[in-house]
């Protein structure tokens, strides 16, 4: 998609978010903590390996044939966007939007600020705001807006198997100064699409260049497809929460939400010689890093 139709699907989503959002209450930001005695809205993520593998449409999926895959080891995540809403038929920006990144044009286009997101470990806050920035209802379901993921996986060459790191960006589009792999530092100063990527060797311990690419495609879920869509090119996970959370605006305990990610062979490459080992120097291209499933649990 072109430049131009992610600015005008972010100028909707934009005018859409705003309308609905309550007009004396912007979304705080994430993981701000205090000075708010009252009860907070916590979200966390968890990875799973062990989570089902499903599509874009929230169906199970297997690796498809002539690709290898496999399940990364997650270091960090960002999300960009946080939604509750309440019933399927509940367009995308339609529900109570809590939070949203900040975003830039610095680079020529609407895009996410890389520099302003909170990235988290396995069980870190990503959001932490008061819960009176949700409004009181019943919610049967959770959308969250992926940004950005950095994991280690393992890759082949010359017969061995070795381990590396990869960052890859799940945004529409996002303005990246510079940003860590490993132990390398890549200086962007520019907007990179969904799917741009970065792969550093961890071992064997010798210099080799950090490898940069665009993946094709990636797989954002979606189960309310027919009733909900989402803009081309974003990362708008969405997933029901097991029993529907209902605040009243009475609650006097924090409300904890864990966000389990699938990451059940979410690593997706083209394989050329069937062993299921990544192997970029024998020209094995990565096809897909998008997270394969969420499910919103109430703690």
């Amino acid at each position: 998609m072109h430049l131009r139709s992610f600015a005008l699907l972010g100028l909707a989503a934009t005018l859409l978010i705003a309308s609905c959002k309550k007009d004396d209450d912007e979304p705080a930001a994430p993981g701000s903590g205090g000075g708010d005695a009252g009860p907070r809205l916590i979200m966390k993520f968890k990875f799973d390996s062990t989570q089902v593998r499903l599509n874009n449409i929230g169906l199970p999926a297997a690796v498809p044939a002539g690709h290898g895959a496999q399940s990364p080891v997650f270091n960090r995540m960002s999300a960009h966007y946080v939604e509750f809403a309440p019933a399927a038929l509940t367009p995308l920006g339609g529900g109570d939007v809590v939070y949203r990144a900040p975003e830039t044009t610095i680079g020529g286009d609407n895009a996410i600020d890389h520099d302003l997101c909170l990235e988290v470990p396995q069980g870190g806050e990503f959001l932490n705001i008061p819960l009176g920035d949700l409004s009181p209802g019943t919610y049967e379901w959770l959308r969250v807006s992926l940004s950005y993921q950095n994991y280690d996986i393992r890759f082949g060459a010359l017969g061995t198997v070795y381990h590396g790191t990869v960052a890859s960006f799940l945004g529409f589009n996002t303005y990246i100064s510079s940003y860590q792999v490993h132990d390398s530092t890549v200086v962007v100063n520019d907007d990179k699409l969904q799917g741009y990527w970065a792969f550093e060797v961890i071992n064997p311990p010798i210099p080799v260049p950090v490898t940069l690419g665009q993946a094709p495609g990636t797989t954002v879920v979606n189960p309310l497809f027919a009733t909900s869509p989402i803009p081309a090119g974003s990362c708008v996970v969405t997933a029901a929460f097991p029993t529907a959370l209902t605040v009243t605006g009475s609650e006097t305990e924090d409300v904890v939400i864990e966000v389990a990610l699938s990451t059940n062979n979410s690593f997706e490459w083209a394989e050329t010689d069937g062993d299921n080992l990544y192997e970029p120097i024998d020209g094995e291209i990565v096809q897909d890093m998008g997270i394969r499933g969420m499910i919103p649990t109430v703690q």
